[in-house]
Formats: structure tokens, sequence, C-alpha cells
């Protein structure tokens, strides 16, 4: 599964800094705004040990972790919805993405400006906010009226999508986003070709300095207590720190580091598993001597839907699946000892994969 996140948030909050942390690549950061223009796209590995530890009993010739696509989309501003500082086409950035990931500024520096003068990080999170909101109400409001007229001709199709559609505007005209509008599942999903910005599942990473990095500070408080009522991540992070975290050359010197800070992993590693988390995404393996790799699936997917994940041939000629849970794999040490013990399951079109299952799948095109 290809999975998309967008960093987002006003600038100089350390936006670029925090994407070069996560995929090594060189975002240009300066002191000023609008110093990203063009969205810089990275693909980043899911750190994860089961990975390493199901390498090292089967010894493969090569270890293929998952991956997650980041886009650091430029700083966003007041009137963005109206194209402000080219507003509509970074909007445009974050519509093809899955999950935003809203990096707020929770530390004091009178050498980095801030756009508004001062440091306020849920001033901050509302300005995004209403921001991503206009754009929904304005999506929202050009399709009311394609629908309208329909749905007073009597076309029953017509009048649920302007009902569901009036659910939505009324509720973003209350200053709220459209990820808490009063929907049912099913409906939502008879809307989602709309790719509402507010819509989509996001996190809050708290952007602070290194005395607040275990236990926050009065920013990061206020910023919990904003959001306590949002089905919403939150994460603290030094960004300066994760910087100086990723120049380090050896996993040694790294964790030294991390243990001088009080800290037992880094902060982007803790942001990838709290995007998974947020997604609510889980990983299975498979284990040869060609390769061990992990896969990105949804919870809840049946073995057809995550074998077609690997290959569309292997969900259309699905037979079954054989399965050892992780823990099994790594107590018994080889798939043949785990079938003796009568640990590996076959199982059909209807077993839910579990997060850490080891699969093999038999299909017939």
């Amino acid at each position: 599964m290809a999975l998309k996140c967008g960093i987002v948030g006003l600038p100089n909050v350390g936006k670029s800094t925090l994407f070069n942390c996560l995929s090594n690549a060189k975002a240009q950061a300066a002191n000023f705004p609008f110093c990203t223009i063009e969205p810089n796209v990275g693909t980043i590995t899911v750190p994860d040990e089961r990975l390493n530890a199901l390498a090292e009993i089967v010894n493969p010739e090569r270890i293929l972790p998952t991956t997650i696509e980041i886009v650091d989309i430029a700083g966003l501003v007041k009137g963005a919805s109206k194209g402000e500082g080219l507003g509509n086409q970074f909007l445009g950035n974050i519509r093809e993405c899955d999950a935003i990931i809203h990096v707020l500024r929770c530390f004091e520096d009178g050498n980095i400006v801030h756009v508004d003068g001062s440091v306020d990080p849920v001033r901050d999170k509302e300005v995004i906010d209403m921001e991503l909101q206009l754009k929904d109400l304005d999506t929202i409001s050009k399709r009311i009226d394609k629908v309208a007229k329909q749905a007073k001709a009597g076309d029953k199709d017509a009048k649920k999508l302007f009902d569901i559609f009036q659910t939505y505007k009324t509720h973003l005209e209350q200053g709220k986003s459209a990820r808490s509008a009063p929907v049912d599942e099913k409906d939502k999903e008879l809307v989602s070709d709309l790719y509402l910005l507010t819509d989509k599942p996001v996190m809050y990473v708290c952007n602070v300095d290194e005395a607040s990095v275990v236990n926050g500070n009065a920013h990061v408080d206020a910023v919990k207590n904003a959001v306590k009522d949002e089905d919403a991540e939150v994460l603290v992070l030094g960004v300066g720190i994760e910087a100086d975290i990723a120049s380090l050359e050896t996993f040694e010197e790294r964790q030294l580091f991390l243990d001088d800070l009080g800290l037992s992993s880094p902060g982007v590693s803790r942001l990838i598993r709290s995007a998974y988390r947020l997604l609510k995404l889980q990983t299975y393996f498979t284990a040869g001597v060609k390769e061990v790799r992990a896969w990105t699936i949804e919870e809840g997917m049946k073995a057809p839907q995550a074998a077609g994940v690997i290959h569309t041939d292997f969900e259309k000629g699905f037979i079954r699946a054989e399965v050892i849970g992780y823990d099994d794999y790594i107590t018994l040490r080889s798939e043949a000892a785990a079938k003796e013990a009568g640990k590996l399951h076959i199982e059909g079109k209807e077993y839910i994969v579990k997060d850490g299952d080891v699969m093999h799948f038999r299909f017939n095109v």
C-alpha cells in the first residue's frame, strides 16, 4: 500500500527540518516565509524491530521494510484558501495525502521569526484549521449547487447527497473540521470523491526545545487541551534535536545521544509508529531465503486482500494462506518447527490478518 503523509504548518515552525530528518533529503530550511515553494517528497522506511528478528533467523539475501511517502508542503498562511501565498497549489498537495502531520511551534527563540510575531501554537493551529475548513466549505458549496436541481426534481440519490452535503456545510460553517461531522461511515463513503482536507486523520507534532523534549511545556499542555475532543495523535518532538541525531554516523552514537536526553528512541521513529496508529494500519511479513519483507495493510483486512498487496494475481487466484504468528515463529525458529508444533495454520478467504503474522499464500491464476 502506498501511504502518503503531508507535513503542514505555518512558516518557520520546523516542517522542512522535520522532513529532512525523516527522509534524509535536503529540503531547504530558511528563516523566512515561503521558503518551500514546490512540495518536497521523500520515501522513508518504517522502523520495525520484528523485521530484523525474522531476518536473523532466516538469513535472507535481502531485507525489505515497508515505506511511507512524506510530502513537505509549503508554509500555509492566512488567506491560503483564497490563493494567498500560492495557497491553492499547496492545498491541492494536501488533498493527495492520506494523513496530515501538523507541526506546531512550541518553543521560544528570538532568533527565529514567527510569521505572526509571537509563539502561540493554539492560535497557529486555528489559522491552519480555518484555511482548510474554508477550502472544504468552498468544495461542498460547489457540489451542493450541482445536485440541488436534481434533488428538487425528485432524484432520491441526489436528495441523499444533498442532505449529506448540507450536514457538512453546517458543520464547517461552525468552524469545525469535517472529520468530526455527524455523518456515518457509509455516508462518508458516498462523498469520498470530494477529498475533504479536514476529513483526513491528523497528528499534531509539538516542536519543542531540548529542555522540553521529555516532559513537554506550557505550550504543549495548551495544544493537548485544545485538541482533547479530536480523534488525533499528539507527539512531542524536538525537531532540532532530531536533526542532530540524524547527522550522527553510527547507531551507537545516536543511542548515546538519546540516553543523554533521557529518550528511548528517536522522535521520528515514534512519529512513524503514530502515523500507523492514526491510519489504522498494521504489518504482516513474508519470510524466505530470497527475502524477508514487511507489508502494510489496513486493520481488519482479510487474507485475499492482504495477498493482493503483494500482487493482484494473488488476490484473484487466492486458494489459502499458511500463517504463523510472529511470536510462534520467533520462539520456534523456523517454518518447519512451527508446522511440527502445530503452530502453522491453514486459513481461507475469511481469515482476518493479525499484526505480525508471517504468511505464505497459495494461489492459482
